[in-house]
Order: C-alpha cells, then structure tokens, then sequence
C-alpha cells in the first residue's frame, strides 16, 4: 500500500516555503509523490546499469518530464512507467535510497535536488524537441551523468560544478527545442493575436506543445471549429506556418493558474498538451482532455498516433461540433513575437536607442506566473519602471503586465515578448549579440538586468542556464527555492549575487545602476 505521506519541495508553492508532506499545494496526492520518487530511483539505476543511447534517453526524458510539476496526476500512468523502468534494470542492482530526504547532508541534498530539478527541466525541453525529430546525445549522456551523481557520495565541489555543468546543457536543450520550432514552423514574427471570440464553437489548447496544435489545426480544417490557444500556447501565433490556418483564433484566458476559470467559460473542449494542468472542476471536467506526458485521473487520453501517424483528435472534434461558442472574456490585442530573429531585425533601431540614451536599461521579466498574491509585485514593477526602459519577458510571467498600455520607444514596443520559458534563449541569443556589437568584455556591463520570476523545474533550468552563461545580480522571487539550503543560497549569492526580490522602488533603482 501506498504512504499517505510524502515529501516534495520542487515549486515554489511548496506548503509553508518547507515541503508538501501530506498532500502537494498542486493537488499531487501523496500516492503520487511516492511514485514519482520511485521512478526517480529506478532512472538513476538505468542511468548506472547501462551507457547512454538515444532510446533509453528518450525513455528516461519523457519518465523525467512525468515528474514536473503539475504535468501528471494519475497514478495509473505513472505506475506503467515506473514498471517499464523496472524493467530496463537488472534485479541484482543495488537499491538506491529513496527519496530527496535521504541525503542526511542538508548541503548535499540541496545540490542534488538542485541538479535533479534541472535536469527535469532539460528533459521537458528535450522532449518537446524530440517530438519534431530533434535528439542530442550530448543533453542524453548529461543527464545520465547527472542522475549516477545524484545516487552517489560527491563532494559540494563537485556538486556545484555538475550544477553550472547542468546550466550549459540547458542552454543547449533550449537551443535544440528553438531549431526544432523554428525548422518546423518558422522563424517567429512580430505578430498582434486576438483576445476577444468568435461566433463558432472552439477546442483550447493550453500547455506547451506546438506540435500537438499543428496536428488539431489540420484536422479542423474547413470544419467550422476555431482552435484558442491559452496559456503558455499563446506564442504559437507568432510562427509563420501556424499562421497560415485561418482558424487559428485567438488566445483565450490568462495563465495557468486561472485554467478553472477559463475552460469553465470558454464551453467547448480543452487539451491540456503537457504542464501545467490543476485538478480539474466539475464545470468542465466531462469536455478536458490530455496528451503526451500529462495526466489526470479519469480524464480521458489522447494517445500517441500509431506507425508514425498523428494522434487523432476526433474526440475533441466530435464534442466541439455541437458546443456553444466560447464566453467573452476580454477584447482587444496583444503584441508579441519577439524571438532573436525578429530581435535581430530591430538591432539597429535598439542600438541607436540604447546610444542616445533613449532605451537606458533592459529589464528581463521571463519565467512562470502562479497563483500567490505576492506575484502582484511584477504588475506593479512594470507599471513602475521608467519610461527609458524595456522589458524583455519569455513564459507566462508576462500574463501579469503584457496588456499593459507602456507605449513605444522609437518605435520599439516597451514589452518585448520573445515566446515560451524556452524561448528565454532568444533572450540569451540577444544578450550576447549586444554585447559584441557594444564591444564590450563582460556581459554584466550590458544594460541589463534579471528580475525572474519561477514557479516549477524548467525555470530552474532556464536560471542555470543564465547562471552558466555568467549573469550576476539576478533577483528571482516571489522566493527562493525551499530546496535551497542557508549555505548553499549564500553560495549563490557570494558567487552570483542571485538574490530575491525585494521592496519594488527599491528593485528599481538598484537595477538602474546596474545592481
């Protein structure tokens, strides 16, 4: 039988800034975090039982990826694949100690769950890229690596040089998932997307899978179906072949956190293509559906298509044929599509901003939104900076200030909105582009600085990434990580000066003087 207890500090909800012991804040029920903790162990001995190879990667990703945060919640998948796992590992391998508290050091424990949190996110990303045929061995062999470290005795040092190791390879995954987008779908575009509805029935799309919503746009073609994004979906409208269906609409609703509001009034059926799914109400439960990693008990399964074949969305298709068009929530338009290639056009309107002092600072307002009133901080931040600065934002952080009216500088919108989480490297992409175009020798002299917000483990990836790349200074909140130890968070801190956010005019001005 299954503990009812259980112990999980990955998010930054965690209960009481601790760890979730009885139940997880995200609606994960301890059966569930048992398992999850399971299926850690058993990748970790497949990591140490065998070498690396692109079918055991793959398997090991997509296990990884079942894990995030608030991507499944049915024990039923979750039991198949801990029992494949099982499987793939040798009876006599020796048993690795169960879950996070079993590293006594409290130190080490924060390292370890610190790389295993970023490998998480790396595997989200890899997964995605893979989906559209994009696979490296190099993000494979690091992720083996990094789970034999984790079920091993190593030293902090070499804990920490695993952890900057792990923030490269995130950059690289984020690299891999953007040429696998961008190949499929185009290079994005600066593009104004819908907010309002039409008069025809819809489907939803939320999560992060832009396949998924190619694949439901060609199967909707000429059917009288409008196809809404939501959520962490909403860059989809900046590529230029997902465009080309005119029944792709519009984005509907806010952030992930307000999906029981959204999909309750948007009547028609929703896909939840990967995280971040909430526990689903009775005012829409019998219309939501899941594909890929995600899951939820008794919500019904859009499997894999078969021999290489799409899924079929005929279910979805069938219940949005009679549907009532969807509730009216706001109206207007929002800018976005601000990946590096567009970026890349607007260098020469940036740089002679930024030289005659009219653009004085970036600001980097990426990472994920959640549901705690301290996330109001970001609203009243952006509405607060001055008039000579331009937020650079990617995830679904923006939905807190993207419908802000901030105006333009010469022209360049004071919100940029590169995409997705992964889409933070673009942001990466542009910083070090400016920087050799100023000619500078360090990238922290750039007019820029970092206040992040994060919620779950690929925006622990994405803050690796920056870390490894040689950002300082970065403010990252509502909190720091509960995994995070006192020495190993003044680590962070002595090393990077990564910090947490602080009182907003205060924020400011320090991040004006470049502080």
């Amino acid at each position: 039988m299954l503990s009812r207890h259980m112990y999980c500090f990955q998010c930054q909800e965690t209960a009481r800034q601790t760890g979730c012991t009885s139940g997880g804040v995200c609606g994960k029920s301890a059966a569930c975090a048992n398992i999850m903790d399971k299926m850690i162990r058993q990748l970790k001995s497949i990591a140490i039982a065998h070498e690396p190879n692109l079918k055991l990667g793959r398997f090991i990703i997509q296990s990884l990826f079942m894990t995030v945060t608030n991507t499944n919640f049915d024990e039923k998948s979750l039991l198949r694949q801990l029992k494949t796992a099982e499987k793939l590992t040798p009876p006599t391998e020796t048993l690795i100690p169960l879950g996070v508290l079993a590293e006594a050091d409290e130190n080490l424990r924060s390292l370890k769950e610190l790389l295993t949190c970023g490998v998480k996110g790396i595997a989200a990303y890899a997964e995605h890229a893979a989906v559209l045929g994009k696979e490296d061995m190099v993000v494979y062999d690091f992720i083996f690596k990094a789970l034999r470290a984790t079920a091993a005795d190593h030293s902090m040092e070499h804990l920490i040089s695993l952890v900057m190791e792990c923030g490269a390879v995130a950059e690289k995954a984020m690299a891999l998932l953007d040429t696998a987008n961008t190949t499929e779908f185009g290079v994005p575009r600066r593009t104004r997307i819908r907010v309002d509805t039409g008069t025809r029935p819809g489907i939803l799309v939320s999560g992060h899978d832009l396949k998924d919503l190619h694949d439901l746009l060609t199967q909707t073609i000429d059917l009288g179906i409008d196809i809404y994004t939501h959520g962490e979906m909403l860059p989809a409208h900046f590529y230029p072949e997902l465009q080309k269906y005119p029944h792709l609409y519009g984005n509907y609703g806010n952030a992930w956190h307000q999906q029981s509001k959204d999909f309750a009034a948007f009547n028609g059926p929703v896909l939840m293509t990967t995280n971040c799914i909430t526990p689903p109400a009775s005012s829409y439960r019998k219309r939501l559906f899941t594909t890929g990693a995600c899951g939820f008990p008794g919500i019904p399964h859009i499997p894999a298509g078969k021999a290489g074949h799409p899924k079929d969305f005929s279910p979805l298709i069938d219940i949005a044929r009679t549907a009532p068009p969807p509730t009216p929530l706001e109206q207007g338009r929002i800018s976005g599509g601000f990946a590096h290639g567009q970026l890349a056009e607007l260098t020469g309107q940036i740089l002679a901003a930024v030289r005659t002092g009219a653009i004085r600072r970036f600001i980097v307002m990426a990472g994920c939104d959640g549901r705690y009133a301290a996330r109001e901080y970001y609203t009243d931040l952006a509405q607060r900076l001055p008039g000579d600065t331009i937020i650079l934002t990617a995830g679904c952080a923006k939905y807190r200030y993207h419908q802000l009216q901030l105006g333009e500088i010469n022209g360049i919108p004071r919100i940029l909105d590169a995409g997705q989480c992964n889409d933070c490297y673009s942001l990466l992409v542009f910083a070090r582009e400016l920087k050799k175009t100023l000619d500078l020798d360090d990238i922290n002299k750039l007019p820029v600085s970092f206040d992040i917000a994060w919620y779950e483990q690929k925006a622990v990836a994405v803050l690796l990434a920056l870390l490894a790349a040689g950002f300082k200074n970065i403010r990252l909140g509502p909190t720091l990580p509960a995994f995070l130890s006192p020495a190993v968070a003044e680590m962070l801190t002595n090393s990077f000066g990564l910090r947490p956010i602080g009182e907003i005019n205060s924020d400011i001005l320090a991040m004006l003087k470049g502080k």
